[in-house]
């Protein structure tokens, strides 16, 4: 003989309370608050450098004069250290062509002797 009890397949039972939104931050809200303040940060952070960058891409970031200035300034010496740098190359290819022609007289003294 089978009882009532043993007929009734058993199922969890189902709860009749609708889901309250405030559970998901008091049980499991740590991981989803520390995104949402990540992402805060990020954008508080980035806001600026965004900014920044439209306004280049726009053109409206013009370079400071002084600075420019001390750009073209600095661009004037380095074309003269270029300059100066070719003149130093033919200095001492000269040395170079003096001291070989000073050995070669130096030479023939030696072998006099």
């Amino acid at each position: 003989m089978m009882t009532m009890l043993q007929a009734i397949p058993r199922t969890p039972p189902i709860p009749q309370v609708p889901l309250d939104p405030n559970l998901i931050f008091m049980n499991h809200g740590g991981p989803l608050l520390i995104v949402i303040a990540a992402l805060a940060a990020t954008v508080i952070i980035l806001w600026p450098i965004m900014r920044a960058f439209g306004r280049r891409l726009e053109g409206r970031g013009a370079a400071d004069p002084a600075l420019r200035a001390d750009v073209e300034q600095v661009h004037a010496r380095l074309a003269e250290m270029d300059t100066l740098q070719a003149r130093i190359s033919e200095l001492e290819e000269r040395v170079d062509f003096t001291e070989r022609l000073l050995a070669q007289n130096r030479e023939p003294d030696r072998l006099q002797r």
